[in-house]
């Protein structure tokens, strides 16, 4: 696999230099400063793949390259919109970026309840509970209907967790949800929440899927001429919250995705935390299945608990099997002669990490950690099948 981290850009606390010493060979990032719906230029994409290069690391992979909520809705500008994202794709293949992340999850990012969950030995994990969920949906934002969408048991809940939380607490619960994470588009607050919310109404699963079938054959044959990849990243969590519909959850959404759109632009960005937050989804035999389409890895494990609750688990821990995981990676790429671009997800906040300033989930030394347990275990796997790296 050829080794990579995020980078946020100038303004994050890790540095190149440190990614480099970490033992990436590249990074994956974005224009994290241009608006949402504008075109990336050619010479702004140029000038930050010159700063990369110049720390010694290469940017072959885009994450991400946002979709516009009217895109998602297809609302007026979708066509204005459509242009761009093509002028967008057509500048970085110019640029010899040709591998684009991207996400259909409607106005929210990743969502996480707790950024700083304690773990028995004293590192931070990025934790989910839809019991949080429910009391930030039905006593903080108080959504319309929101009651339709919990057990009766976890409304109860939810409303004797409310009463015994403090203004802190539920300042900070509203905080984690919607104030926006690294690679997010967009901050908002609880007012402003319920606005866009509203903007999807009248949008169902079957309507955002048809959106997102037709963003891909509105934007996929020019990427076929550019050779660009775009790669869907799954939801995340993987199924629905607050009322919005969830697409690309699970074996059978990647397939019909690809059956409606065949074209080879057409990948995707497998998740193994995305996806293994639901135990139905065969994390080994996705890679199997699915291995022609994908262009980018994400790999992390997350820890399931009770009632819908999962917490990030150190990179060779958790429900994910990674060792099984990496093994049909590796067959993959042996099968079709390539390096599949991967970067470590969501490490926990660490040793001298808890001390600094960090980006939740996307720390320095938890992440150094992963990839080095990664890097580690894929070398064994392939010394143990007579091919090593």
């Amino acid at each position: 696999m050829t080794q990579t981290m995020r980078w946020f850009g100038p303004s994050d606390p890790v540095s190149l230099r440190d990614i480099r010493q970490a033992g990436a060979s590249e990074v994956v990032t974005a224009l994290h400063d241009v608006a949402n719906g504008k075109a990336w230029t050619r010479e702004a994409i140029a000038a930050h793949k010159a700063g990369i290069e110049s720390a010694g690391l290469g940017w072959t992979v885009v994450e991400s390259l946002p979709v516009h909520e009217a895109i998602k809705t297809r609302g007026a500008d979708w066509q204005m919109l459509i242009e761009r994202y093509v002028e967008s794709l057509a500048n970085l293949a110019a640029c010899g970026i040709r591998t684009v992340t991207y996400n259909f999850m409607p106005v929210l990012d990743w969502t996480r309840t707790d950024l700083k969950w304690a773990m028995p030995d004293g590192a931070l994990a990025l934790r989910f509970e839809l019991d949080a969920v429910a009391v930030y949906d039905l006593h903080i934002l108080r959504r319309a209907g929101a009651e339709r969408d919990y057990a009766p048991a976890m409304i109860e809940s939810a409303a004797r967790r409310f009463d015994a939380m403090s203004a802190q607490a539920r300042q900070q619960l509203e905080h984690t949800i919607i104030a926006g994470l690294p690679g997010s588009e967009e901050t908002f607050t609880t007012d402003r929440f319920r606005e866009v919310l509203a903007q999807y109404d009248d949008v169902d699963a079957d309507t955002l899927r048809a959106n997102h079938i037709a963003f891909l054959e509105a934007v996929c044959p020019a990427a076929d001429d550019l050779g660009v990849q775009l790669v869907v990243h799954p939801d995340d969590p993987p199924f629905a919250l607050f009322g919005l519909p969830r697409i690309v959850s699970t074996e059978q959404d990647v397939a019909a995705l690809f059956a409606r759109v065949p074209n080879r632009s057409n990948g995707l960005c497998f998740c193994a935390g995305s996806f293994g937050a639901r135990s139905d989804n065969d994390l080994p035999g996705m890679i199997d299945r699915l291995g022609d389409r994908i262009g980018f890895l994400h790999l992390r494990s997350v820890e399931h608990e009770a009632d819908g609750i999962f917490h990030e688990a150190a990179h060779l821990e958790g429900s994910a099997d990674m060792a099984s995981l990496v093994a049909a990676i590796h067959r993959l790429q042996q099968r079709e002669g390539r390096s599949i671009p991967m970067r470590p997800d969501h490490g926990h906040q660490m040793m001298d990490d808890l001390s600094k300033r960090t980006l939740p989930g996307y720390s320095l030394i938890g992440r150094m950690r992963g990839l080095a347990e990664l890097r580690g275990l894929e070398r064994g796997i392939a010394y143990a099948a007579g091919v090593p790296l």
